[in-house]
């Protein structure tokens, strides 16, 4: 892995990179392609795709075309609750990305009640379609659940996180259990990079407000998977791990907050 890129042991000893890049909402075809391809290109060795997002296609084809050697990019991909058998949509995830094992398999969310796909889940991981299980958009409340039916725990859990949405008690819930949080949407789509306090300490430490958010998410100790399909905005996402922000610099991102530092993994959910 290249040394801009720091892994993070997950408690099934799995070992995963800290910056990833994100496909939601890239279509399919040669825009996810170039995203996929740039981002191997530059150093990335983590990609995160899903079912739902109807471009698995793409990102196995740019895996292959990169000629970057298959054990060492991390891939996830997402079970789409609305299907019935996580292990079934998992085989067919890998004909899409034309691999034998994906690194993560995560439930995209709690469509349904927390537990239902879990023993599927378990299933792909002990088949070897996947090597790692997790959850996407589960509240405490919802991993305490999954706890008491797991035969194995899920090692992650993929939820909106930046210093708008720092989910203090969600962030400490998953420490507890030694569960990784990965913070999808650091950006807030594009939102949050205009406020005033994360330009002020961009200008601070000499970076842009998108390193800023990432950064924050690192010293956070999340793994984070910012989105772009542009070659220099994710160039530029990735030099985030040559700077820190002060312990003053964290407050005051950390007062962003827009959640009251919950334990739900969203405000309103979409299902």
């Amino acid at each position: 892995m290249p040394d801009s890129a720091p892994l993070r042991q997950l408690a099934d000893g799995a070992e995963i990179p800290v910056l990833g890049l994100g496909v939601w909402q890239v279509p399919d075809g040669p825009e996810c392609e170039n995203a996929v391809r740039w981002a191997l290109e530059l150093g990335y060795r983590h990609i995160d795709t899903a079912q739902a997002y109807g471009n698995e296609r793409s990102v196995g084809r740019a895996l292959r075309d990169s000629g970057v050697p298959r054990e060492q990019v991390f891939i996830t991909t997402k079970f789409f609750p609305g299907a019935s058998d996580p292990a079934a949509e998992a085989e067919e995830s890998l004909r899409r990305l034309e691999l034998d094992t994906v690194d993560l398999y995560i439930v995209h969310w709690p469509k349904g009640g927390a537990t239902w796909a879990w023993p599927g889940m378990e299933q792909a991981r002990e088949r070897g379609l996947a090597r790692s299980i997790g959850v996407s958009n589960f509240n405490a409340s919802q991993l305490d659940e999954v706890a008491e039916v797991a035969s194995v725990q899920p090692v992650v859990d993929q939820v909106q996180f930046s210093p708008f949405e720092y989910r203090r008690g969600l962030l400490e819930r998953c420490e507890r259990d030694g569960i990784a949080v990965e913070a999808y949407s650091p950006l807030g789509t594009g939102r949050h990079l205009g406020d005033a306090a994360v330009a002020e300490i961009a200008d601070q430490t000499g970076r842009t407000p998108a390193q800023v958010l990432v950064r924050w998410c690192v010293q956070r100790d999340t793994i984070v998977i910012p989105k772009s399909t542009h070659r220099e905005r994710i160039e530029e996402n990735a030099q985030v791990f040559d700077f820190e922000l002060s312990d003053e610099q964290m407050a005051r991102l950390d007062e962003l907050d827009r959640t009251g530092g919950t334990e739900r993994a969203r405000e309103r959910r979409w299902w």
